[in-house]
């Protein structure tokens, strides 16, 4: 197969599908924004890369407006264009995209109909769900009509997708409840590579460097919004003061650790680090820095998002501290990996309570560690998993032809190519 796929977010997984797929003999074209501010993969060409593959990221020439929902809409449509134009030099039997906002992902499935290209949407999250979340807050009651297109949009997107990879049943299930009922669809839990994202041992060059070493590490990173409940860090960072050595390291960019900077300026905590986002080549090591791994989600945002950062602490092999709602993805895979604890996302007493259970726990720390890594190693197979994507990417080609078939001799396509 002739295979685009498109990730606007540039994570770690879905290119190294691109690889693994490109490496079972499919011509692979990786697309990706630059200038989206966040963690990213792997994405620069590697000598041990095979022949099919190549990665082509997609730039605005610009910074990208993260927060500002007007600059964003315009942004999106500067992208859109700028994608499909890209998909259309390629030319791909079929394209499979991921982790992009629904009016992009409308735009880019409406110019692969009208090529005959087939489309798989690999719904990552609820991203109108989203958008009503933020509307709501700004607008209030005159946000309703901008959340009810988007939730046409999502509705669309996945009526009309020749597939529909759900990381999730709950989405499946939302969907539906929605009124949509996608044609073909599958769930694929979501991973993380296994080979980028090793265990190390504690004392590494980079928790050495960081002259962190030998301390009690709890450490955060990845996106920190405000849906992440921020102060939640800096509360945990507050109470664990009298914990000799212990620290709360947070590693990310953006409003929540805007916010986290705010409140170290009205009082400094000494045992609150915070830092950019790293390397990828560093990840491994920074995550192995770490005793406990943390992550937040809070109620509203758990029923539209899933913090595909649990899945690389997992491979780290790390006991693992998430403060997010039972029925979240996240925490059902933390509780079944038995790699760490689950607190309520609301309950600042019982995660503090949590955090120092675990501190004074080494053996414990270290039962869930190792149940954290051979999760991963038994569940993150990704030739398996390619496996399973080549076989939906199939599906999706003989939908199409059979959809364009069907098109072409109908009374109606014939009356308009004669006109």
């Amino acid at each position: 197969m002739r295979i685009g796929v498109h990730d606007f977010a540039g994570h770690p997984f879905q290119v190294q599908l691109s690889r693994e797929l490109a490496a079972a003999g499919h011509t692979v074209r990786h697309w990706y924004l630059r200038d989206l501010p966040g963690p990213k993969g792997r994405l620069e060409p590697c000598p041990q890369d095979p022949p099919a593959f190549s990665c082509s990221p997609i730039s605005l020439g610009r910074h990208f407006e993260k927060y500002s929902m007007l600059k964003r809409h315009f942004l999106h449509r500067s992208y859109s264009r700028l994608l499909a134009e890209e998909v259309r030099a390629f030319s791909p039997d079929v394209v499979l995209s991921a982790n992009t906002p629904i009016d992009v992902q409308h735009y880019l499935l409406s110019n692969c109909r009208r090529t005959g290209t087939a489309f798989v949407h690999w719904m990552q999250d609820l991203y109108c769900r989203a958008v009503r979340s933020v509307v709501v807050q700004k607008l209030g009651r005159c946000g309703a009509p901008l959340s009810t297109y988007y939730d046409m949009l999502e509705r669309h997107v996945c009526e009309r997708s020749d597939s529909v990879v759900f990381i999730t049943s709950d989405f499946l299930t939302t969907i539906a409840q929605m009124g949509s009922r996608p044609a073909r669809s599958h769930v694929i839990e979501n991973w993380a590579p296994l080979d980028d994202v090793v265990a190390t041992a504690k004392q590494n060059p980079w928790s050495l460097e960081h002259d962190i070493a030998d301390r009690l590490v709890f450490l955060y990173s990845g996106t920190l919004g405000l849906k992440h409940k921020p102060e939640l860090l800096y509360y945990l960072a507050e109470s664990l003061q009298d914990v000799p050595d212990a620290i709360v390291v947070v590693v990310s960019e953006g409003l929540g650790r805007d916010c986290l900077e705010q409140m170290q300026q009205r009082r400094r905590l000494s045992n609150l680090a915070l830092m950019n986002f790293q390397p990828y080549s560093d990840v491994s090591n920074m995550l192995g820095a770490a005793d406990v791994l943390l992550g937040i989600i809070d109620d509203e945002a758990g029923s539209f998002a899933v913090p595909s950062k649990v899945l690389s602490y997992l491979c780290a092999g790390r006991a693992i501290l998430l403060a997010a709602p039972k029925h979240n993805l996240a925490s059902r895979t933390v509780m079944r990996a038995q790699a760490g604890i689950v607190a309520p996302p609301g309950d600042i007493a019982e995660l503090i309570h949590t955090a120092h259970h675990l501190a004074v726990n080494p053996a414990l720390r270290s039962q869930f560690a190792a149940n954290a890594r051979a999760y991963a190693l038994a569940a993150f197979d990704i030739h398996a998993i390619a496996r399973r994507f080549e076989r939906v990417l199939t599906e999706a080609i003989e939908a199409s032809a059979q959809d364009t078939r069907a098109r072409v001799f109908s009374p109606a396509y014939r009356r308009v190519a004669a006109e």
